[in-house]
């Protein structure tokens, strides 16, 4: 972990899927690292099986003081791309942010992910946009990849339909 006292948090972007390899390659050079992963639910073959990914893909959370550190060695650090500048100088992230996505993991260190729709078959529900905006419908349940199913009226019988998640809201 690094000995720097005055550290701020700030963002690195890695290379494709060189999350793993700069983070190894950071802590080495005693920079503080945080990469946030969640489980992915990941249905292969007929089997359902759980997948650690990182948070935000291509990137990660360093730690840096300004004072003590070297920040521009984190520019040809292996598996990192470039560190995330505001013009010349490192952008640094809000205070809080790491906190509230500290506060969401689990005892494993994945953050948790919300349990979204939050409907029960049966319940009533609008769309929010697209062709079908405007209509309301019933909730029926979730479909495959963030995607949720609704039975709406249309010419007289019930017709499901397969929309995004954010597009629905509660009627």
């Amino acid at each position: 972990m690094s000995e720097a006292v005055n550290a701020r948090w700030y963002v690195v972007q890695t290379q494709v899927n060189g999350e793993a390899k700069a983070a190894q390659n950071l802590l080495r050079q005693g920079y503080e690292i945080y990469l946030p992963r969640y489980l992915k639910r990941r249905r292969h073959a007929r089997k359902v099986d759980f997948v650690a990914k990182a948070l935000f893909p291509r990137y990660m959370f360093v730690a840096i003081d300004m004072a003590t550190q070297r920040w521009r060695a984190i520019q040809s650090t292996q598996g990192v791309s470039h560190l995330v500048c505001n013009g010349e100088e490192p952008a640094a992230v809000p205070s809080g942010v790491l906190g509230a996505l500290r506060a969401r993991e689990d005892k494993r260190g994945f953050v948790r992910m919300e349990a979204r729709p939050a409907f029960a078959p049966g319940d009533k529900v609008r769309v929010l946009a697209g062709a079908f905006m405007d209509n309301a419908g019933l909730f029926d349940g979730m479909g495959d990849h963030d995607r949720v199913a609704i039975l709406l009226d249309m010419l007289g019988r019930k017709v499901r339909v397969h929309l995004g998640v954010d597009l629905v809201a509660a009627a």
